[in-house]
């Protein structure tokens, strides 16, 4: 079992992700998104912190602007959201609260490693990443709204939302 800490989409942004995904052949098991965190567990008292603290701040408007690659054993075509420091705020908050309180939290997700990112196709062979990138490139910069903040459970499915974005101050 694995709990991802996860952003997802207003409808546009989702929808214009979604072609994407199309155009590329994806089967993805997930609406768009961008992962916070990645642990084995993420427990009801953590969770319930979270809620807390999420509703304490502000979930900044992402930007998917970069057409690129994961090329590791399981090639991960992507859009890398550009780096600001509003995004890098709320990652660490996420990961201030999540520091010693979840199980075997995943090293690529964690400040100083994290490569923020919505996934368009992954588990693809070299040949297919190279028809997959030039299927979308060049890609138009797509500017997501935050419309809640959720953990998923990637073994069952389950999505526990901690935040709505109708909750967020703006």
């Amino acid at each position: 079992m694995m709990h991802a800490l996860v952003a997802f989409f207003d409808n546009e942004a989702d929808a214009k992700v979604r072609e994407l995904q199309r155009r590329v052949g994806a089967k993805l098991e997930y609406p768009p998104h961008l992962t916070y965190a990645v642990a084995s567990t993420i427990g009801p008292k953590v969770r319930k912190e979270l809620r807390e603290d999420l509703e304490r701040l502000w979930m900044p408007d992402l930007w998917l602007h970069t057409l690129s690659t994961f090329s590791t054993v399981e090639n991960v075509l992507m859009l890398a959201a550009v780096v600001d420091a509003e995004l890098l705020a709320v990652h660490s908050a996420i990961h201030d609260v999540l520091a010693g309180h979840v199980k075997n939290p995943s090293a690529y997700y964690l400040p100083g490693s994290w490569v923020p990112h919505c996934t368009l196709v992954h588990n693809i062979d070299d040949d297919a990443m190279k028809a997959a990138f030039a299927e979308v490139f060049p890609v138009e910069p797509i500017r997501a709204k935050v419309r809640e903040v959720s953990i998923v459970d990637t073994q069952t499915g389950e999505i526990d939302v901690l935040k709505k974005a109708s909750t967020a101050p703006r």
